[in-house]
């Protein structure tokens, strides 16, 4: 009989020297259920993907309704497939005129090398400005633009001419010049912190990048689907973006991921050669049918209001001496904790009483709360009260 805990760490690729290492039975709402019988809540939705929770019952009846009608058929962009189209205009209809043409991807960074490819064969420019602490991706592109020398040091050289700024500072937008192809940011920093942008700030960028004539991109692969409380968090500043980057919640459960523009933006892929930007995989059917589903179901209720209510009752019971911070914003929040000896000991004591919780890749002082938008408020209060109580035990 397959060892299937022998064979995930003999034979598939690990990442760190300690992973989590829950061996999976099943998941349904906000629950993860182990092999060994136990529950745990997924209070960060699966790295803020599953923002309806695990297998909601639309996404898997959309998933199942698709697979029995065709699975994979064609490289992207040639054949006229029902599940891209009808999600293509799903979703551009929910957004601003200029945002009017969606590329399907597989994930949030090739949704970022496809944005810097689009960004650059559009103005003809190669200078990129991205921001310090910010995160886009792991792949050699989506890593040129990230704000962090530990993850992009051992893999240089990266894309040259990348410039980073301080993120929500005046100082040193005159880099954004007239040979800057895009400014590529989040409109609240992740793995960086949970730290938002300042209105100001972000509109000032906006207009820099107007005079000079580089495109804005935002990457919304973690702050879109109403996890802050809008659709997308750029609803928030009165500042529409260039070019907008989607994966994460957007697939409720499936592999999906996207880059959104204009038309007229997106016309320079088709010339010089044709084909110049291509994906096998990209805009999958029943990914498709999966998405249409999920974002059908956050347009049918309050998800919104919801994100809003997670952080007010957040913010309301955790209180406890050690807490330093909560910041955020709707379900996009971080506890900022006093040192990295009491984040530790939270996070597995809370792992302990079946609540999942984790870092951002940028702290380790920071703990990510991120709960599905379908958590009901009687276990919402429960779970946060417990990692209140485990905060006030260690100090």
């Amino acid at each position: 009989m397959l060892n299937k805990k022998k064979s995930f760490y003999k034979h598939v690729a690990q990442t760190s020297d300690a992973p989590m290492g829950l061996e999976i039975e099943r998941a349904e709402g906000p629950y993860i259920y182990t092999t060994d019988g136990k529950e745990y809540i997924d209070f960060i939705s699966g790295i803020a993907v599953s923002s309806l929770g695990h297998r909601h019952p639309k996404v898997v009846e959309a998933v199942k309704r698709q697979v029995d009608r065709h699975l994979h058929v064609m490289v992207y962009g040639e054949f006229i497939q029902e599940p891209q189209s009808k999600y293509a205009e799903l979703l551009t209809s929910q957004l601003p005129n200029s945002l009017d043409r969606v590329y399907f991807v597989n994930s949030g960074t090739e949704a970022n090398e496809g944005a810097l490819k689009l960004a650059k064969k559009h103005t003809g420019r190669h200078k990129f400005v991205g921001f310090h602490h910010g995160y886009h991706g792991d792949t050699h592109g989506s890593l040129s633009v990230t704000g962090r020398d530990v993850y992009r040091d051992p893999y240089l050289p990266l894309l040259p001419d990348v410039h980073f700024l301080d993120f929500n500072s005046l100082d040193g937008l005159e880099k954004i010049d007239s040979e800057t192809a895009a400014v590529i940011m989040e409109p609240i920093q992740g793995e960086g912190g949970i730290i938002p942008a300042k209105k100001e700030w972000l509109q000032a960028v906006r207009k820099r990048c107007d005079e000079v004539g580089a495109l804005l991109i935002f990457d919304e692969i973690q702050t879109g689907f109403y996890r802050t409380g809008s659709l997308f968090a750029f609803r928030g500043y009165d500042v529409v973006p260039d070019i907008m980057s989607l994966a994460k919640a957007m697939g409720g459960g499936m592999p999906m991921g996207a880059f959104v523009s204009s038309s007229e933006i997106f016309e320079s892929f088709k010339y010089d050669p044709p084909l110049n930007h291509v994906t096998t995989f990209g805009g999958h059917p029943v990914s498709c049918a999966a998405a249409h589903a999920t974002l059908s179901e956050l347009l049918s209720d309050e998800y919104g209001a919801k994100a809003e209510r997670i952080e007010k009752i957040a913010r309301k019971e955790l209180t406890a001496d050690g807490i330093t911070e909560i910041r955020g914003v709707g379900a996009m929040l971080g506890m900022e904790l006093e040192d990295r000896e009491l984040t530790q000991q939270v996070v597995e004591e809370c792992m302990e009483k079946g609540i999942i919780l984790g870092w951002t890749l940028h702290s380790n002082t920071l703990v990510r709360l991120a709960p599905p938008l379908i958590i009901e408020e009687k276990l919402l209060r429960s779970t946060l009260q417990t990692i209140n109580k485990t905060v006030k035990k260690y100090c």
